[in-house]
């Protein structure tokens, strides 16, 4: 779309950065913050830029970060701190635009309305936003300023940290084209190896790749490449109110250690569901189907989904369906890491639900009471004033809670 301009903001280091404003003293020192080695959860979350130099990747398990940098200090994720820090920088944003549609915590889209020229005016604005987190923050950003959001997302990755790239209709194809294909955003590895057996290396062979080629391979997202390639992206900067459609509801978790029976894995199913309920009745929405997600001790992973009979919001019937289909699928040939149990295909709770002779409708009408009652007691008194007796035991489920942080909305297409 002509005339746009879009910004795309990104904290940098952000957790780290975070911790390091909190604590003056880790300045300039190489600092990474990692989860719970004991939760299972022990790899790096973000790293200061010495310890990146020092070898130091997002993604290392804590022990191999240790290896490349022996004198690394190591902090604790505090998520709470991160959505602060995060709600601030958004005041700032708020001073030049209404339209602001986050990616995550430390990720921003802008829309400037009433300004059309990228190259002057984005550029002029985007410096401004710049200096002004650094200095009433404390934390630095890099933004890429363009005419559409993938664009102005690939500008805020090419310079870093705390400086601002414009890609502009005039310059697109000399800053964009020759850069990789994965850089493009929606482009991962299983696309990436796709697109090279096409011999589809760059930015450039995407944007001059024949789009029925494209689509034969990657069906409809090919075509969204291949126009995001050409500098087509039209999605609009979603205003900062907006709230993304609820399209399932889930809660996963890495267990402390590997699950070896279908007892354990029952438990852990019914704990997850028990917030998966909760949050269903919290939005207003009924599940119609359920979907599992078991990942194995060598982290390959399987995915299965089922309908429900009826509509629910029961954490009971949601864990029994997800159980019943671990049994029938998983065949225990490893142990069991991680799960994840989601409620799929969306209703209202107010619908009309068609009932038969078959079902006991009493029954599921005292259940949902029952729900209801517990959710009222673990709002006023707290999660572990009323649990199911199965679930009073030790627990697999990791204790960090990093699963469960609540995130920005993501990307609206």
């Amino acid at each position: 779309m002509m005339g746009r301009v879009i910004l795309h903001s990104d904290l940098n280091c952000f957790y780290a950065s975070a911790e390091i404003n909190e604590n003056p003293e880790l300045r300039g020192k190489k600092v990474a913050v990692c989860g719970s080695t004991e939760n299972r959860h022990g790899i790096v979350l973000t790293a200061s830029y010495p310890a990146k130099r020092a070898g130091v990747r997002t993604g290392m398990a804590n022990w191999e970060a240790m290896q490349a940098c022996p004198d690394l200090i190591v902090v604790s994720p505090h998520y709470d701190l991160y959505l602060k820090y995060s709600r601030l920088v958004r005041r700032i944003y708020r001073r030049y635009c209404t339209d602001i549609e986050p990616f995550g915590m430390d990720e921003n889209w802008l829309f400037i309305d009433g300004i059309y020229d990228v190259e002057r005016d984005g550029l002029e604005i985007a410096e401004e936003i710049r200096e002004a987190v650094k200095e009433e923050i404390g934390l630095t950003v890099s933004i890429g300023v363009s005419f559409n959001k993938i664009f102005a997302k690939l500008g805020s990755d090419m310079k870093k940290p705390d400086a601002v790239t414009v890609i502009s209709q005039n310059n697109f194809r000399d800053k964009i084209w020759p850069l990789a294909a994965s850089e493009l955003l929606y482009v991962g590895p299983a696309t990436t190896r796709k697109l090279r057996m096409l011999s589809v290396n760059t930015i450039g062979d995407l944007a001059k790749c024949a789009p029925d080629i494209l689509r034969a391979k990657l069906g409809k997202n090919g075509l969204m490449l291949w126009t995001f390639a050409n500098g087509w992206d039209c999605s609009p900067v979603m205003p900062a109110d907006y709230t993304v459609p609820v399209k399932s509801v889930g809660h996963g978790t890495t267990c402390v250690r590997d699950l070896d029976t279908d007892y354990e894995v029952w438990q852990v199913l019914y704990e997850l569901a028990q917030d998966v309920g909760h949050r269903l009745r919290e939005y207003g929405l009924t599940a119609k189907g359920v979907q599992l997600t078991v990942r194995d001790k060598d982290l390959d992973w399987r995915q299965y989904q089922h309908p429900l009979h009826y509509p629910t919001q029961s954490p009971l019937e949601i864990a029994l369906a997800g159980f019943a289909l671990f049994r029938e699928m998983y065949h225990w040939e490893k142990p069991v890491r991680a799960l994840t149990i989601r409620g799929i295909n969306m209703g209202a709770s107010c619908d009309p639900v068609q009932i038969d002779m078959f079902n006991d409708y009493r029954l599921r009408e005292r259940r949902r009471a029952l729900d209801d009652a517990i959710d009222e007691i673990r709002r006023r008194w707290g999660y572990t004033a009323i649990r199911p007796a199965s679930l009073m035991g030790h627990m697999l489920l990791a204790t960090d809670k990093c699963e469960t942080v609540p995130m920005p909305g993501l990307m609206y297409r």
